[in-house]
């Protein structure tokens, strides 16, 4: 007896759950980047995450005719009964389509690892520079958290710095490391530096914006900035 209540429950709840979201489909005009399928709320189905060029431009750059700087955005969906419903959509977190130095050579990866939501983005700012984020994602407390981010800046010639932190543990990493392609310049000494900084309540995906976030480096007056 006690059985059957619970799976009544359970379909109650989930019943309403589904009536609470929002049917999907592709809104007009935008173009489909990337798809990807994986659990990320433990329930053993899977999510669809669907990424899109928007019809709304970010800049007037465009580096061919037809050929636009375009916002992102992207879906989270369920599956319900055949029908996909929306369970998240964000435009904050990805970069434009024509973003950088070089937009061909953009990277957008977005993966789902250990039920998390893992979305790595690269870009050029120049002809010699590479900036590179990676941030995780995971779904609790009924809501997407950060519980990771990965910074890396480089210079094909003269540096590769990276920030990296695991909010879950609390462990930061900061790394410098210095080069020179001119033999007869002074390369400054790496660094690097590994600390413990536990955030007090952990950063919502609707919340975080890549580069608005920072924490104090001990015994640096320089900030880590994510």
């Amino acid at each position: 007896m006690k059985k059957l209540l619970s799976l009544i429950v359970i379909f109650l709840i989930t019943g309403f759950h589904s009536q609470n979201l929002k049917n999907f489909s592709i809104p007009k005009n935008y173009k489909k980047v990337t798809e990807i399928k994986g659990d990320l709320d433990k329930d053993g189905k899977d999510e669809t995450v669907l990424v899109f060029d928007t019809d709304k431009t970010a800049s007037d750059y465009e580096r061919a005719p037809g050929k636009k700087d375009y916002k992102r955005i992207f879906y989270v969906l369920k599956n319900e009964q055949g029908q996909l419903k929306i369970w998240k959509e964000n435009s904050i977190l990805l970069y434009s389509s024509g973003m950088g130095f070089y937009p061909d050579d953009n990277i957008l990866n977005i993966q789902i690892k250990n039920n998390c939501l893992v979305v790595e983005q690269q870009f050029s700012t120049n002809s010699r520079h590479s900036q590179t984020s990676k941030h995780t994602f995971r779904f609790q407390n009924g809501d997407f958290y950060l519980i990771g981010s990965y910074d890396n800046f480089a210079d094909n010639c003269e540096f590769d710095f990276t920030n990296e932190v695991n909010f879950s543990t609390g462990k930061v990493i900061v790394d410098k490391e210095y080069s020179s392609c001119d033999d007869n310049t002074k390369i400054p000494e790496n660094f690097h530096k590994e600390f413990t900084h536990k955030l007090k309540t952990l950063i919502k995906m609707d919340d975080f914006r890549i580069g608005n976030h920072k924490l104090k480096i001990q015994g640096l007056k320089e900030d880590f900035v994510f």
